[in-house]
This record gives structure tokens, sequence and C-alpha cells, in this order.
């Protein structure tokens, strides 16, 4: 191809990368892939631990067979533990792209949110000056919470 042609810069997955479900989706059904695998590693596993553990020679103790299979097993532990490790992290993948659209969807806002806050401390608004206290004879009749603050500011009106 050359490098005129408009579609040499195509890309399957770029579609897949630009939203975030088709992003899912397609995690989804590598980590039901990598799951396949990983069962039918298991079983493999499990053949080859059978077949290496029976496998003696003449002259072997009762343990050498053991010993020789230790190393095989280790192997595949460690390649089911990977297959494993890679079906988490395309399960995290998956949210940390939703995650980082919904990020960027919010930053307009915040962003709106933050510089409004902003003018507000450069440009407080005045204060409102504080309602004229009640006189003594409105107060006697609402001894509510607004009442007096001390057994000393009660006066006559208790007991």
């Amino acid at each position: 191809m050359n490098s005129n042609d408009p579609n040499s810069n195509y890309s399957p997955l770029r579609d897949v990368a630009q939203n975030p479900e088709a992003t899912a989706r397609y995690l989804a059904d590598v980590q039901r892939v990598l799951l396949d695998i990983g069962r039918n590693l298991e079983t493999l596993a499990q053949e080859i631990r059978v077949h290496c553990r029976d496998t003696h020679v003449e002259g072997d103790r009762f343990y050498d067979a053991w010993l020789r299979a230790q190393p095989v097993e280790r192997a595949f532990k460690d390649v089911l533990k990977n297959v494993e490790a890679v079906t988490k992290g395309l399960e995290k993948g998956a949210y940390k792209r939703r995650a980082h659209d919904e990020a960027v969807a919010n930053t307009a806002r915040k962003r709106k949110e933050k510089e409004l806050e902003r003018q507000r401390k450069k440009n407080p608004q005045p204060l409102q000056a504080a309602p004229n206290p009640p006189q003594q004879g409105a107060q006697a009749q609402n001894l509510g919470y607004g009442g007096p603050t001390s057994i000393y500011d009660m006066g006559r009106e208790s007991a």
C-alpha cells in the first residue's frame, strides 16, 4: 500500500479503543478465551503431574520421580498463575478505561465549578447586617431556643 491510501492507517482496534463499551466487550471476549485456555492448561497440568510422578526408572527411590516432576509442575503452575493475572488485568483495564471517559466527561464541569469558586473568593458578596435583636417584651413571649442563655438572664419570668 502506498502512503496516500486513506485506509493505510485504518486499524479495527482504533474504533474499539475510542469507545469504552466496545473496549469492555472486546476485553471480555479475550478474557473468555483466556479462561478457556486456562481450563485446558489446568487439565494438561494435572495429566502431566500424574504422568511425571508415575515415571520411575530402575534404581529410583520412592521420591525420585516426585523430585524430577517438581520443576515441570512448578512451570505449569507459573503459567496458570500468569494466565489468571492476565485475565484480572484485562478486567481492571476495562474498568480503568470506563473511569477515564467518566473523568474526561466531568472535567469541564469541575473546571467551571472551580472558576465560579475563584470568582466568589475574588469578589465576595457583601455581608448583610444582622437583624435587630427583639425587644425585651417580645423575648418574654418566646422562651424557646432563642431565650435566655443563663439562669441569671431569665429574670422573673421563670419559677
